[in-house]
């Protein structure tokens, strides 16, 4: 709703979040730096806190029936027009209060380290986000792109509640190690673009391009080189949906809900329609055999192409 993929609306997008908790919806997810400019690009800036602000004009009045998770962490360098990583103990603090003024609460129910800072252990910052806790600003924490060493580093120092890292049909990465160890220590799993950047809805067509301001326009995945290739699996998933009576994006949410751990997806939408689209995913019935297929027939590996460009990469800490 602020940036990655192409021009949005603000007023569509408030609707479409007054929208989404009429239907049932009571979990947003959004942070600081969404709106501000891309990491790798620096590109679409529409304002630091720009998505924190929009969500506090659509919850105006009903904040109570939200469990509400914001970030911190990237922060723009104006400098570079780029975005550094920053978490320093004092810069925790400063962040949440200025995501509390933007978000117009007293309290952010989930608050993430968006990407850790290579210059700080990571128990020193999230020693300033327990403080918090304990100061009654937040009440639970999470972690964001991180591996096995780090998140254990991070719960002994305080409970973990979430690790949100990219998980989907289209990316299979954090099984095994990751998956493992949220398991062991009772942490939920929240994918972000559990729809493969939309790729697995069915929408992405061989030789589709992006305008300059879509994530997609520079991501690997979606390159000419690579983008005919890892359609291939997806037609497969519509193959599936299509027997099955529901849309291919449905499907693929269903397959992440059926993983043996908690799982929160969050998939992103500008619009009502997939909203609701979305939602619908809830009562598809896939069955142990029906996961183990589209598991197969998206094995890891089997997409093409690095998650990030290197510049992006270089905020994850794996």
């Amino acid at each position: 709703m602020s940036q990655f993929y192409g021009e949005a609306d603000d007023r569509e997008s408030v609707e479409t979040i007054r929208s989404a908790i009429e239907f049932g919806v009571d979990f947003l997810d959004t942070s600081d730096v969404y709106g501000a400019a891309d990491i790798a690009t620096a590109k679409n800036v529409r304002g630091f806190g720009h998505n924190e602000r929009l969500i506090a004009e659509a919850i105006r009045g009903r904040r109570a029936e939200i469990v509400l998770a914001t970030k911190f962490g990237a922060k723009v360098d104006d400098r570079s027009a780029g975005v550094t990583i920053d978490g320093r103990p004092e810069y925790v603090r400063a962040a949440c209060e200025a995501s509390l003024r933007r978000l117009s609460t007293d309290v952010i129910d989930l608050y993430y380290c968006h990407r850790l800072d290579p210059d700080v252990p990571i128990e020193d910052t999230v020693g300033a986000m327990a403080e918090l806790v304990n100061a009654g600003k937040v009440r639970a924490l999470g972690l964001s792109e991180v591996g096995p060493d780090l998140i254990r580093r991070a719960h002994a120092v305080h409970p973990i509640t979430a690790l949100q890292s990219e998980y989907s049909l289209w990316e299979r990465g954090v099984e095994q190690k990751i998956t493992a160890t949220c398991r062991e220590l009772g942490i939920t799993l929240v994918p972000f673009s559990p729809l493969g950047r939309s790729a697995v809805t069915g929408a992405v067509k061989p030789g589709d391009t992006f305008d300059s301001n879509d994530f997609r326009a520079t991501n690997p995945r979606f390159s000419a080189a690579n983008l005919a290739t890892n359609l291939e699996p997806v037609a497969v998933l519509k193959e599936l949906a299509a027997v099955k009576g529901c849309r291919p994006g449905q499907l693929a949410l269903a397959w992440l809900l059926s993983q043996p751990l908690d799982v929160v997806p969050i998939p992103g939408t500008k619009r009502v329609e997939y909203v609701r689209e979305n939602l619908a995913a809830t009562t598809v019935a896939i069955s142990a055999d029906e996961s183990a297929y589209l598991s197969k027939v998206f094995a890891p590996g089997r997409i093409a192409g690095d998650r990030y460009t290197a510049a992006h990469a270089r905020s994850v800490a794996h």
